[in-house]
């Protein structure tokens, strides 16, 4: 039994596709995982894609049936067929009268360089940087071209500091990704391990060159910490690799996302403001919230992979303590979080700022609740997505601090 497909690259999600009792049909299983194998010439290179809840028979042309995107879908080229072996694995063959364009291999090497460089972090990055550059301005007289200006100068090295970030993690995990994350571009071979490198190495460079050619001290000093953060988490030297210590892999991004944004960006668009450098409530709030919310994101981060990390010895908190144990703490320390939000905003001078603070980080911590109880730790696609939630509550939070006067 076969199945064509339309042409699709399978960089990120997963597909659950098992055959039906009736022969001839495959049908989706949300909740089972299943393995697909991309016959590539030589090589063979096993992996996850996004579920589908569309049955597919072996008649008929399927370019729509996923839940969730599959990157990008070419609909006039038909590239890979699609089979069942009788241990239900999936197999994906690329056609033998396909021929890559050049548009083609452009926009193949754009999905992967997106999914290298991890959208919602990258997003994270924009909505926060966005966020703390109006903190300073107490006018719509303050809005000034130089304010942009300054606002664009922050947003660029950080963003290119982000990617370096997820890039460099890449690069060094690629045997962890086999097992965890094989959908990533240098594990399924969209991209290879030198332009991955290349990325990297590109990035980190002009992340630290453009904040040296800025001329800001704040600015360097944040963009510099990230990039040393996002190296000591990643990269095999003594001390360092971060990320198979836990205390350190929670501080690592404690200090990517809480403690070099929020108060560089905000000393950066002081400067620009010609203002002295003080420390005011919304910006030490946001520092100390962020902080927190982002240690608890990094344990977080490994609950969908403790089965990588167990059979390469990395010993997360995941792995000594189980993964029930580390959700339910990861929950209370948010819940905290949000409880210190609640009583700090209740003493604001403001009454607007007062109700919009206890209302917003109540609300938030009642849709943690009901996220959590819906969660299946057992699940790595559970606890992914609720990754991808808090990542959503980390996106609300950059406009409650507003009103964290």
């Amino acid at each position: 039994m076969t199945q064509t497909l339309m042409h699709s690259r399978f960089s990120s999600g997963f597909l659950h596709l098992q055959r039906r009792e009736r022969s001839g049909f495959l049908a989706s299983f949300p909740t089972q995982r299943r393995h697909a194998t991309i016959l590539n010439k030589d090589k063979e290179l096993t992996f996850r894609v996004v579920s589908c809840n569309k049955i597919l028979d072996s008649t008929n042309n399927s370019s729509s049936s996923c839940d969730k995107p599959i990157n990008r879908t070419d609909t006039s080229t038909l590239l890979q067929t699609l089979g069942a072996s009788s241990e239900g694995e999936v197999i994906v063959q690329p056609k033998d009268d396909y021929e890559e364009t050049w548009d083609s291999i452009f926009w193949r090497k754009w999905d992967a360089f997106v999914t290298f460089g991890r959208p919602y972090s990258v997003l994270g990055s924009i909505i926060g940087i966005t966020s703390v550059s109006l903190l300073p301005l107490t006018s719509v007289g303050d809005f000034s071209l130089a304010v942009f200006v300054g606002f664009v100068q922050a947003l660029i090295p950080f963003v290119c500091a982000n990617i370096y970030a997820s890039g460099i993690n890449q690069v060094v995990d690629v045997e962890i990704d086999k097992i965890n994350k094989p959908y990533l571009p240098l594990v399924s071979g969209d991209f290879s391990m030198g332009e991955g490198k290349a990325v990297v190495s590109a990035t980190g460079f002009l992340c630290l060159a453009m904040t040296i050619m800025f001329g800001s001290l704040p600015l360097f000093l944040g963009v510099l910490g990230y990039f040393l953060y996002a190296t000591a988490y990643s990269v095999e030297l003594p001390f360092l690799r971060w990320k198979t210590k836990p205390f350190m892999a929670a501080f690592s991004m404690a200090g990517l996302m809480g403690l070099t944004i929020q108060p560089s960006v905000y000393y950066h668009i002081q400067n620009v403001l010609g203002r002295p450098m003080v420390l005011t409530k919304p910006v030490v709030f946001a520092t100390s919230f962020i902080s927190v919310f982002s240690a608890v994101l990094a344990m977080i981060k490994d609950l969908p992979d403790v089965e990588g990390d167990r059979a390469l010895g990395n010993l997360t908190f995941s792995v000594r303590y189980g993964q029930e144990k580390v959700f339910n703490i990861c929950v209370g320390i948010m819940l905290v979080a949000y409880a210190s939000a609640v009583v700090t905003g209740s003493f604001s001078s403001l009454l607007i700022c007062k109700l919009v603070s206890v209302i917003g980080h109540t609300a938030l911590a009642f849709l943690l609740m009901l996220r959590a109880k819906s969660i299946d730790v057992n699940d790595p696609e559970s606890t992914q997505s609720f990754y991808m939630f808090a990542f959503q509550l980390l996106y609300a939070e950059y406009v409650l601090i507003h009103f964290m006067r």
